[in-house]
């Protein structure tokens, strides 16, 4: 007796088979999804940047010229004035000191102790002078050495000397004698006229250091005149940075407060350094680095003196340089490398890097035009492992 076949019998088995084709592609690794950028050729530039502010290239300070009392000045900062045209400040000398009894009768002491000395001195030089004219005749008659005579004359002159110094003793003693002696109607007396004090400089006034009324002393500060449209920009640099830049170079300044950043070309990088502590507490080396302002007054009238800027100088520039984003570089021991996709696979592939300018960084080495390379691939990207681009 024959046992007849169930049809479709083969059905649960290839129910099973798909079943673990299922879990086996289940199972397996999916690839990793990945930010990716190309490797393109472009412009690059390397800079330095830091803070800086604006200074008057010239300032002129105005200073009092004599001792007195000092006129209220009726300029604010931001007048204009003119060298040698503009009266800026009126100062009215100050009278002679009153003598009271007592400096009065202590200046005549020091007046007739002049006279004496002064009688003194001519009578040592009278003798000093029939000295030298007694030696004069006995070396001239062979009985003295040349020495004696060198002798004789340094004791003449040195005589001469002594009474120089005592007449302008005895003109000093009676100059003070002459000096009021003293109350209020001698102070009234005093017919001194009135100093005017002339601006210096062309420009605006900057700072009035005395405005007020008040008595100043010869060489007091009175104001601060400069021309605002001379600015230039001084900048702390580090000092290794000041050290690669060159005078010359070009300056980006930006954040001033206008629409467009401001051209600037470097200067000076003065050649002496100065320690300065950071916010931080760290010891720093730094170095000024003077930059011109190249552009145009018109576009930045509103830019005024210790105006803060930020100073971009450009230190290496090139148009067509290899380059890619930073973050696609990452330091394998003392080397960089970078993670590039071919065939749908992550490969390390060592990379030597050029000049930065902080976003995008310079390929020497390792990378070609057109690369895909992988960003921010942290301890989550292995060589060799599946990835998959995705678009940000």
């Amino acid at each position: 007796m024959t046992t007849k076949t169930k049809p479709f019998r083969w059905i649960p088995y290839a129910l099973g088979a798909a079943l673990v084709v299922l879990v086996v592609l289940g199972l397996r690794p999916q690839p990793a999804p990945v930010e990716t950028a190309r490797v393109v050729v472009g412009p690059l530039r390397a800079t330095v940047s830091e803070e800086g502010k604006t200074r008057i290239r010239q300032r002129y300070v105005v200073s009092s010229p004599v001792s007195g009392q000092l006129r209220r000045i009726p300029f604010k900062p931001g007048a204009d004035v003119e060298a040698g045209v503009t009266v800026v400040a009126v100062i009215d000398p100050l009278p002679a000191s009153p003598l009271d009894a007592r400096n009065r009768a202590l200046a005549e002491a020091r007046r007739e102790s002049s006279r004496v000395l002064l009688e003194k001195s001519r009578t040592t030089q009278e003798l000093a002078r029939n000295e030298l004219r007694r030696i004069e005749q006995m070396y001239t008659a062979g009985t003295l050495s040349p020495q004696d005579l060198e002798s004789a004359k340094m004791r003449e002159t040195a005589a001469a000397r002594e009474v120089a110094a005592a007449e302008g003793a005895l003109r000093a003693a009676e100059a003070e004698l002459t000096a009021p002696a003293g109350g209020p109607a001698s102070l009234r007396a005093d017919s001194a006229q009135p100093i005017e004090v002339k601006a210096n400089a062309t420009g605006k006034v900057l700072h009035v250091f005395q405005e007020s009324s008040r008595a100043v002393l010869q060489g007091t500060p009175l104001l601060e005149i400069g021309d605002p449209a001379d600015l230039e920009v001084v900048v702390e640099m580090l000092s290794r940075d000041g050290a690669a830049i060159a005078a010359g170079a070009l300056v980006s300044l930006e954040q001033w407060g206008g629409p467009a950043p401001l051209d600037g070309r470097v200067r000076l990088v003065e050649p002496a350094a100065f320690t300065k502590i950071s916010a931080l507490g760290v010891e720093e080396q730094r170095v000024y680095v003077v930059v011109d302002i190249t552009t145009p007054l018109e576009q930045r009238r509103s830019l005024g003196d210790n105006y803060r800027v930020e100073a971009r100088v450009i230190t290496w520039e090139s148009p067509n340089a290899l380059k890619l984003p930073t973050s696609g570089l990452f330091r394998q021991g003392s080397h960089w490398a970078a993670y590039v996709v071919r065939d749908g696979r992550a490969q390390l592939v060592p990379v030597q890097a050029g000049r930065s300018s902080g976003a995008e960084i310079q390929v020497v080495e390792g990378l070609k035009e057109g690369d895909e390379v992988i960003l921010y691939p942290g301890d989550r990207i292995q060589d060799g492992q599946r990835v998959k681009p995705t678009k940000v």
